[in-house]
């Protein structure tokens, strides 16, 4: 997606113009509505969040400053409107992880062993078990392809624990696809 033409987009929506709104609402639905998904696994939901936050673009658009990519700014509100979801059903985030890990695992590739996989609905059934933390880590690094300090800005942690936490992450589904016969050949 061109990065100018949002920033041109989020200009005329900041002016109340609709026609810019539906535009943008159409450049950015499914990646808004993949990132909520993979955090609740919820698709009705994920579908109320991603109107909550495009509503949000609309009331916030004139406040974008132009200091992260608008789709960081976006998912980031999208991020956002999934923690108010959580703290107003009561549940908790767990506890953050080691900030100073780094991952040097080459055996722990996603990507490539996500290329090796053939049958998507063991891989879903596999990503369907990680934490929800680990699932968006997943999605923001592969489907995303954001850096971690992108990802740091959107879910609102230290970069160290976005590398923590994908670190955790391939490690897990790796296990999950090796133990569902997956694994690279």
């Amino acid at each position: 997606m061109d990065d100018r033409q949002d920033d041109e987009l989020l200009i005329a929506i900041a002016n109340q113009d609709m026609q810019a709104l539906g535009e943008f609402y159409r450049r950015h639905q499914r990646r808004v509505y993949h990132f909520v998904l993979s955090k609740l696994n919820d698709p009705f939901t994920a579908n109320d969040l991603l109107n909550d936050t495009m509503l949000e673009v609309w009331r916030s658009a004139e406040r974008f400053q132009g200091r992260a990519r608008v789709t960081t700014w976006l998912l980031g509100i999208a991020h956002h409107k999934v923690l108010d979801l959580w703290r107003q059903q009561g549940r908790r985030q767990s506890t953050e992880l080691d900030e100073t890990m780094i991952d040097e695992s080459p055996g722990a590739d996603v990507e490539a062993l996500t290329l090796a996989v053939r049958d998507k609905e063991r891989l879903t059934q596999c990503m369907a078990r990680l934490s929800t933390e680990h699932r968006e880590i997943l999605h923001l690094v592969f489907f995303e392809e954001l850096n971690y300090e992108e990802i740091s800005r959107i879910i609102d942690v230290p970069e160290g624990t976005v590398k923590s936490r994908v670190h955790h992450a391939k490690k897990l589904i790796k296990q999950h696809l090796t133990a569902a016969g997956m694994g690279a050949a």
